[in-house]
């Protein structure tokens, strides 16, 4: 088991980037990226944090970085259309930030190894979506890979992307964009010809911001609706605690498909722990739930 071992052991924070946290930004990234080459240069990351710092956003436990995404600005006439993933980075790995940008282009994306499987992912990526409404821009594009297609090349690109939207086919990459509002406005070839597994194909995704205003807007700074997620719980017999978290993480799983900000379970959701203990008197099974709980 990994170290973490639930999420109120983490103290999690939101923050740009910043110059000094290069180091962890070097050690996150080449564990990550171990077979795409590791990390960029301090110069790209400082260039990159110098032009558009807003949109270097850091996930901390703690003092620990333990996830982040990189974004730049470009012209959504142009990279929403063809290209390649030179065409965002110039001489020296200096990515092409346009101040005059219309829409955020997706670099990266990361979380440390040992923290996935908490949603955290999805916290960065809700953090880019709100600076996107926030700072007014058209959309956020990104140049997915599709790193489980080097077992598929009996498909098509688009076959494969067919088959993980409907679920046949699971992708890391791409099913968790389109589980985060992302879709396929096309297949880029050649986007990135190193990525093996992705036979050199990318998918290009798009996040339409529904405020987007071209002229004269005034960004909100404060989020707008906040959705919960109500669960009804049928009272059944488990066999042991895993069986009722499986339960949990069932309903959790679906309130995350519709976006939910919070999930809502019933008060005595877990009563059915107190069928695991021997005694039948009420008040020794209440005090064996109890013992559930630090």
């Amino acid at each position: 088991m990994s170290k973490i071992e639930k999420l109120d052991d983490f103290h999690l924070t939101i923050a740009e980037i910043k110059k000094k946290d290069y180091p962890q930004v070097k050690e996150l990234m080449d564990r990550v990226y171990i077979n795409l080459g590791g990390a960029w240069s301090k110069t790209t990351i400082h260039t990159l944090i110098d032009a558009f710092p807003e949109g270097q956003i850091a996930l901390f436990d703690h003092d620990k970085l333990i996830g982040m995404v990189l974004s730049m600005r470009v012209d959504y006439a142009k990279f929403s259309n063809p290209h390649t993933y030179d065409d965002l980075i110039g001489h020296r790995e200096i990515i092409k930030d346009n101040p005059k940008g219309d829409a955020i282009y997706g670099l990266d994306a990361l979380i440390d190894p040992e923290y996935r499987g908490y949603r955290l992912g999805r916290r960065l990526y809700d953090a880019r979506k709100e600076l996107c409404r926030q700072m007014n821009f058209r959309s956020i594009l990104a140049g997915g890979r599709i790193p489980k297609y080097y077992n598929h090349q009996d498909l098509t690109p688009g076959e494969y992307i067919d088959a993980v939207e409907s679920r046949e086919i699971h992708d890391p990459a791409l099913s968790f964009q389109l589980s985060n509002g992302f879709i396929v406005k096309r297949i880029l070839t050649g986007y990135l010809p190193d990525d093996k597994q992705s036979k050199g194909f990318a998918t290009l995704l798009e996040w339409a911001n529904i405020y987007y205003e071209p002229k004269d807007y005034k960004p909100n700074t404060r989020k707008s609706e906040v959705r919960i997620g109500g669960i009804q719980w049928q009272m059944r017999e488990v066999e042991s605690p895993e069986e009722l978290l499986q339960q949990v993480e069932f309903f959790v799983d679906i309130m995350a498909d519709y976006n939910s900000d919070f999930a809502c379970l019933p008060e005595f959701f877990n009563a059915p722990l107190m069928g695991l203990c021997e005694s039948t008197d009420q008040n020794v099974a209440i005090r064996f739930l109890a013992d559930y709980t630090e």
